[in-house]
């Protein structure tokens, strides 16, 4: 099995990243043999949508100018990562009700017509399929539920961009609760305890 560890968190001692490596040590141990392949978007981010890449997105790739398929670069490198995975483990540190710029950026390089979808008739059709995602989710407070709950457009955000794609099997495990003293201690602990594989 080969997975693919995204991390987007600049903080090396992130709870996102934690929970992340605790997943992959999970899906290992049940996996022996399995292969990681792991994208630090904090350390080597995915440049912002720019001119030059959009002009490319909608050029034949026959037609592109070399300066055209270097702007394409980052997005095929992505592409061919997540096609290359029979599990995506992601980590989604919940920045400001919402995932970190980083994040974003990569899952824009992912969004490309006629590659990672296509629309038919029936209406858009994810190409890619048959693939795993856990999402290692880590936020201060608590969103899974209570008042707060509405203020979570991390895990619908993913499950929907991510699913319009065809990654529709998702698992999203919560750390949550780490700025909370009563939860802080337990936080790590009851979400590594809640990881299924």
């Amino acid at each position: 099995m080969h997975i693919l560890h995204v991390i987007s968190s600049p903080r090396s001692s992130s709870f996102s990243i934690q929970l992340g490596h605790q997943i992959v040590e999970k899906l290992l141990a049940a996996h022996p043999g399995s292969t990681v392949r792991e994208r630090n978007l904090a350390t080597h981010p995915m440049p912002h949508l720019e001119e030059a890449y959009l002009q490319s997105m909608y050029t034949p790739a026959e037609a592109r100018t070399p300066a055209q398929q270097a702007a394409l670069r980052h997005s095929d490198e992505a592409i061919q990562e997540l096609l290359e995975a029979d599990v995506l483990v992601l980590g989604a540190p919940f920045y400001n009700f919402g995932i970190p710029a980083t994040l974003k950026s990569w899952i824009d390089h992912l969004c490309r017509s006629g590659i990672t979808f296509s629309y038919t008739a029936a209406g858009p059709k994810g190409l890619i399929t048959g693939k795993k995602v856990y999402v290692a989710l880590s936020s201060g407070g608590v969103y899974s539920e209570g008042p707060m709950a509405v203020y979570d457009f991390v895990a619908p955000y993913l499950r929907a961009t991510l699913g319009f794609l065809g990654l529709t099997d998702m698992e999203v495990v919560r750390v949550e609760g780490t700025a909370v003293p009563e939860l802080a201690a337990t936080a790590l602990p009851k979400a590594i305890a809640s990881i299924e594989v």
